[in-house]
């Protein structure tokens, strides 16, 4: 019983001891006297208390001056200039090839005889009636003037007389298909024919294509109708001759839009006396519609999309001396090129345009520090700062939409008469082939 009463007496000592420890620790005037011994140099930990806001890190660079082209990219085929495959219009044996294999051939050069055996004595006979019904014709004449015969019979020869003319022109006609000729200055291809082969009308014979000046012949989008124009120059490559390039002149232009690819055909000339292209060529165009050497330009990762709408963070003073902010200026885009834009409206030559950073400027008028990885500091300032080196050295330099790191040299032109300015480039009309059908 005695250890019981002991055991209560502790527990009620207990409760006391731990009712007194929380009363103090709880206390007003010790929390005060807590509050007052706490560091001074705290004081601006507390709520409420914001000190300035740092500035943004960001690499920024200038706006500068390049040259720009606007061009669009196309592929085409080469074509002849004038191209014919010469055909008989009759049939025949072949009695002589005046040509070989490859050979050059001037226009109205007998190319191909076939036998005219028949026709050559159909026109010595048309020239012998021709000759009687002329006799005749005159001394009618001279007997109508003496009153010997009527009018009437010299009308009637004078009828046989043209009649005897026209068995003639016929005659002649008739041998004259017979003999096929060259249409044109130009190259003969290889023949498929001998001397001694029966020939129908219509059968191919060989082909002549003017190489002089050939055709390259390519679409371009249909948005693009209101820039090409007659005149213009394009730049033309070709697999089969790496490392060189071609300039063409734009000669014509289809006035119909293709339905099935909403696309629009032109045809370019090439000036080609070096004999280097061919027909059926593979041909990469670079259809140039304007230039520019005074276009400004901004790296592409300034650009910050926006829609429809575009834009560019600036770097510009702000209102505490030597601060910078970042301002948000609206831009118009105009050409490109690897690496770079061209600015059209908005910004101006020596602007400062943030390239690296802006996900972190979320409000207009944001404090900046401008600063550049890689390049020291001393001595520059950070809006005048200039972009990384390898910008540098891209920016220093014309470029164009259609650059490449090793650009093919350009084939200089030729001295004389550009075959692509002569009127023949200009008209459609075809050569009128005495002796043959062509295509």
């Amino acid at each position: 019983m005695a250890l019981k009463n002991k055991y209560v007496v502790f527990a009620v000592l207990g409760l006391a001891v731990a009712s007194g420890a929380a009363w103090w620790f709880q206390s007003p005037a010790r929390s005060a006297r807590a509050g007052a011994a706490a560091p001074q140099g705290n004081a601006a930990a507390k709520p409420g208390a914001q000190g300035p806001a740092k500035p943004v890190m960001v690499e920024a660079t200038k706006v500068r001056q390049m040259t720009m082209r606007d061009d669009a990219e196309a592929v085409g085929s080469l074509r002849s200039r004038r191209s014919v495959v010469l055909r008989p219009e009759v049939s025949g044996r072949i009695t002589q090839l005046n040509f070989s294999d490859g050979q050059r051939v001037r226009k109205g050069q007998l190319l191909v005889q076939l036998d005219d055996q028949l026709p050559r004595a159909q026109v010595q006979q048309s020239r012998a009636e021709l000759s009687i019904a002329r006799a005749n014709h005159k001394r009618n004449q001279e007997l109508v003037a003496q009153g010997f015969i009527s009018q009437r019979s010299v009308d009637e020869s004078a009828a046989n007389l043209e009649v005897a003319e026209a068995k003639l022109a016929l005659a002649e006609a008739t041998a004259q298909r017979l003999r096929i000729v060259a249409p044109f200055d130009g190259i003969a291809g290889i023949r498929g024919v001998n001397v001694g082969d029966y020939l129908k009308d219509g059968a191919d014979i060989v082909n002549v294509e003017d190489l002089d000046a050939v055709y390259v012949d390519f679409r371009l989008p249909e948005r693009l109708q209101n820039k090409v124009k007659t005149g213009q120059t394009a730049r033309v490559a070709f697999d089969a001759l790496p490392g060189v390039q071609y300039s063409a002149v734009v000669l014509a232009i289809n006035p119909q839009i293709d339905a099935d690819g909403r696309s629009l055909a032109v045809r370019g000339c090439i000036d080609n006396r070096r004999l280097q292209l061919r027909p059926g060529m593979f041909a990469r165009v670079t259809a140039v519609f304007g230039e520019r050497s005074d276009a400004n330009v901004v790296p592409e990762e300034a650009i910050v999309p926006d829609g429809a709408a575009p834009y560019v963070l600036r770097v510009v003073a702000g209102t505490e001396e030597g601060s910078q902010v970042a301002k948000r200026t609206p831009v118009r885009l105009g050409a490109r090129t690897p690496g770079f834009v061209e600015v059209v409206e908005g910004l101006a030559p020596g602007d400062v345009v943030v390239t690296a950073g802006q996900q972190r400027l979320q409000r207009d008028g944001t404090a900046v520090r401008v600063v550049e990885l890689g390049q020291p500091s001393a001595g520059r300032s950070a809006a005048g700062a200039e972009p990384p080196a390898t910008a540098s050295s891209a920016a220093s330099q014309p470029v164009s939409g259609a650059a490449t790191a090793a650009a093919p040299a350009a084939v200089p032109p030729l001295p004389g008469a550009n075959p692509c300015q002569s009127p023949l480039s200009a008209t459609t009309q075809p050569t009128p082939v005495r002796g043959g059908q062509s295509s």
